[in-house]
């Protein structure tokens, strides 16, 4: 019988919340803000990392910091996981969040829009 999590997929969540925890008490970069790591992704052989991310602007900036502090953030990783030897680290973009809202945004606006147009149909 399979089982339910592949190992790598394990590691992911574990990378994902200590990587959480990492950038919001211990990157002191102040071009790295306020960052959500949105998903990790593991390959399979455990070599390389894709992790997933989003933030309020997400400006080049940005990800110079994340990956000038990609060194300290795996270091730290391989202290805090029971690996043998830790992912590299590759930042991503996330920008389905910025997608959401833009499409709730354009929602809200054709709603409102409609209860204008019943509004004046009503008068």
């Amino acid at each position: 019988m399979a089982k339910e999590f592949s190992r790598s997929d394990r590691i992911a969540e574990q990378m994902q919340r200590e990587l959480a925890d990492l950038l919001q008490f211990e990157v002191k970069d102040p071009r790295v803000g306020m960052v959500t790591v949105t998903e990790v992704e593991v390959s399979g052989d455990l070599a390389h990392a894709k992790v997933f991310y989003s933030a309020e602007k997400g400006t080049p900036e940005l990800q110079k910091g994340l990956e000038k502090t990609a060194g300290f953030l795996r270091s730290q990783l391989a202290k805090r996981l029971l690996l043998r030897t830790v992912p590299q680290l590759h930042f991503v973009y996330d920008a389905s969040i910025d997608n959401g809202m833009k499409i709730s945004r354009l929602i809200d606006d054709a709603l409102a829009q409609d209860q204008d147009n019943a509004d004046k149909g009503d008068a």
